[in-house]
Parts: C-alpha cells; sequence; structure tokens
C-alpha cells in the first residue's frame, strides 16, 4: 500500500477513486507517564514517554487507514492528513486521526 500527504503519485496514474478513509486511535496516558512529563514539563526538557506514545499511536492510525483502503480494493492512499486531539476531563488520552483518499494507481 503506497501512501502519501501528496494528491498525485510520481509515475503512477490514479484509475479510480474509492473514496476517504480513516483510521482512528485513542490511546490513554497512564500515571507513570504523567508523572513523568510532568517532572519535565518542571524541569525542562523533551518527554521521551509522550513522544514515543504519540508515534505508536500515528502508526496505528495510518495502519488501520490503510487496512479500510485496502478493504475498498485501493491500492495507495493519497492526500493524508494526520490530526491529533487531547479528549478527556482530565486531558488524559489523546486522539490520532489519520485520513486520506484511497485511490488505485497503476
Amino acid at each position: 500500500m503506497i501512501v502519501s500527504t501528496t494528491p498525485n503519485l510520481d509515475g503512477k496514474k490514479i484509475i479510480e477513486y474509492k473514496g476517504i478513509v480513516f483510521g482512528e486511535v485513542v490511546a490513554g496516558v497512564d500515571f507513570i507517564k504523567d508523572f513523568k512529563a510532568g517532572l519535565t514539563n518542571f524541569f525542562g526538557g523533551r518527554s521521551k514517554s509522550y513522544e514515543d506514545e504519540l508515534i505508536v499511536a500515528r502508526e496505528n492510525a495510518i495502519e488501520e487507514m490503510k487496512q479500510r483502503a485496502s478493504d475498498l480494493g485501493a491500492n495507495a492512499v493519497v492526500g493524508i492528513d494526520v490530526d491529533y486531539e487531547v479528549l478527556g476531563e482530565a486531558s488524559n488520552m489523546m486522539m490520532v486521526i489519520a485520513s486520506g483518499t484511497a485511490v488505485v494507481v497503476s
């Protein structure tokens, strides 16, 4: 499955549009990661635990989007966009949404 943020793929021709596809992941942040991130915020620096959580959530959302495109008979997804949101009363959950247009290319 080819995935791209661009609307076209160099050297490929879009021969069929299958529709918009999404991949959504909602991930909770556990107490230990939250505590470590709080310390990082206080003392400065990057929060590796949150960064790792974001990477995994983004990869999972993209994989889910690719699977949905494949289920439609597509062999590529173009125009991909990835969005992040914080959810929950205590902002202890994050949502990652990957979206794009499922297409068949030759």
